[in-house]
């Protein structure tokens, strides 16, 4: 009887006022209120992995959030699409969205190539000279996009990609140069 009283009694009582809202409100992308960590840099935005071990969380937390994904690729691309505190919520080349700690990731531009195998040339023309073939899958490192060219790097080789022909980048958006 006593504890149905006291569940009764906290039912009814007043629900507190919520705070009141920050004087600015949180940047497009940005999730709640923290504002430790949060880069400021513009939403969506193309990052990597910086090692070569990432685990990828159910939301922005490693005691509350499992881990669904472990990444082992140095290098992999990532989109992120959100920013919480020190957390990222990021995008991989297959689609796959979660949560990772800001400090698994670095600004180093890589790319993620899809489709079949695709030609690399030694300049930015289809008629110029071929100077490689890749394998999809394979991440590179970008050095250089303008229009519809990346110029692009892997294991101490380069050449020119057509842009569309990797994962990693926006439609026109200009990367190194």
């Amino acid at each position: 009887m006593l504890l149905v009283a006291i569940l009764l009694a906290a039912a009814a009582a007043p629900v507190p006022a919520a705070p009141a809202a920050a004087a600015r409100a949180p940047a497009p992308g940005v999730v709640g209120n923290c504002t430790e960590g949060i880069s400021e840099q513009k939403l969506p935005r193309f990052v990597s992995l910086k090692g070569g071990s990432a685990m990828l969380r159910a939301g922005p937390d490693d005691r509350r959030f499992p881990i669904q994904w472990e990444y082992k690729r140095r290098g992999l691309p990532m989109e992120v699409l959100r920013e919480y505190c020190i957390w990222r919520e990021v995008r991989d080349p297959d689609g796959t969205v979660g949560w990772m700690n800001k400090s698994l990731l670095t600004a180093t531009r890589t790319g993620y190539i899809t489709g079949g195998v695709r030609t690399l040339y030694t300049a930015p023309d289809v008629q110029s000279r071929v100077a490689w073939r890749i394998e999809p899958g394979t991440v590179v490192t970008i050095t250089l996009c303008e229009g519809a060219w990346c110029r692009v790097s892997n294991g101490g080789r380069s050449g020119y990609l057509l842009r569309n022909q990797m994962w990693g980048t926006y439609p026109n958006e200009a990367v190194g140069g």
